[in-house]
């Protein structure tokens, strides 16, 4: 099995902070980025590393293997760099606070017994809250809107 880096962060950050919220019984917690990295550096990870640091633990491989969803992502905007600090709640059956073992399978057999319906509505809801970002920026959805008609608008003429 090819052990590269982005899989060298997610187990430390399994071990360091995924288990001990678990065992603790807690509903999330947060990882820094810059203490991960210092954790990893540690064991020879490479220092000025922190964009594969901060991919890695957002990942969905990350995600779905550890029953997690991401609430926030506090740093800036690009949500790159040693600043950040990514806040995690469990939403996994498996892996409810009190549970001793995060699920550390892959979904891909589960995902053979899902039916069209149950699919659609998890792909789709991957998509919701994507734009909230931009939506925002711009003031709102009408607003955002309002700047995409404009754009029409002025092409038009």
């Amino acid at each position: 099995m090819n052990y590269g880096l982005s899989d060298q962060v997610r187990s430390m950050a399994l071990e360091k902070y995924v288990r001990p919220a678990i065992h603790a019984g807690k509903a999330g917690f947060s990882v820094a980025v810059r203490d991960l990295m210092r954790d990893l550096q540690a064991t020879g990870f490479p220092a000025r590393n922190w964009p594969q640091v901060c991919t890695a633990i957002q990942a969905e491989k990350f995600l779905r293997a550890n029953g997690l969803e991401i609430e926030a992502v506090d740093g800036p905007p690009k949500k790159q760099s040693t600043t950040v600090v990514v806040r995690y709640r469990f939403v996994a059956a498996e892996a409810q606070p009190g549970s001793m073992n995060p699920p550390l399978h892959d979904n891909l057999s589960s995902s053979a017994e899902e039916t069209p319906e149950e699919w659609a509505h998890r792909v789709t809801g991957k998509l919701f809250g994507l734009m909230k970002d931009e939506f925002a920026a711009f003031g709102g959805g009408e607003a955002f809107l309002r700047w995409v008609r404009s754009e029409d608008e002025d092409e038009a003429a």
